[in-house]
């Protein structure tokens, strides 16, 4: 009897141990220095799940909301060139906090409206 209880003390215990969630780390992210990245709708661009249009920025595959600046602050969102119909580059400071990105700064950079005029 001793060893039908100790041998169903170590499976409910060998059991627990595999129930326990574990923690996702969040990749340090700290950008002291301008880095540039490239930034659109989270919703519409980075399918990230919101209840409207946010700024978002992705860096090193991963998209993160924006606090500190705002997807209105920067155009018309939804215009041909805006964040809902284009991924564009932006020059950012901050670090992700929390699943988001915390800017310090944002700038966003000028479309490169050089068209090739090379002659065939």
């Amino acid at each position: 009897m001793k060893k039908l209880i100790t041998l169903v003390f170590f499976a409910f215990m060998a059991i627990g141990v595999q129930a326990q969630q574990k923690e996702k780390k969040e990749p340090v992210i700290d950008f002291k220095t301008p880095h540039v990245v490239e930034t659109a709708c989270g919703e519409c661009k980075f399918d990230l799940k919101g209840k409207e249009c946010d700024l978002a920025v992705r860096i090193d595959g991963q998209a993160y909301f924006v606090d500190g600046s705002d997807i209105d602050d920067h155009g018309d969102a939804h215009a041909k060139d805006g964040f809902c119909n284009a991924i564009r580059k932006a020059e950012v400071t901050g670090k992700v906090v929390n699943g988001r990105f915390k800017s310090t700064s944002f700038k966003l950079l000028k479309e490169d409206t050089k068209k090739s005029n090379t002659k065939i």
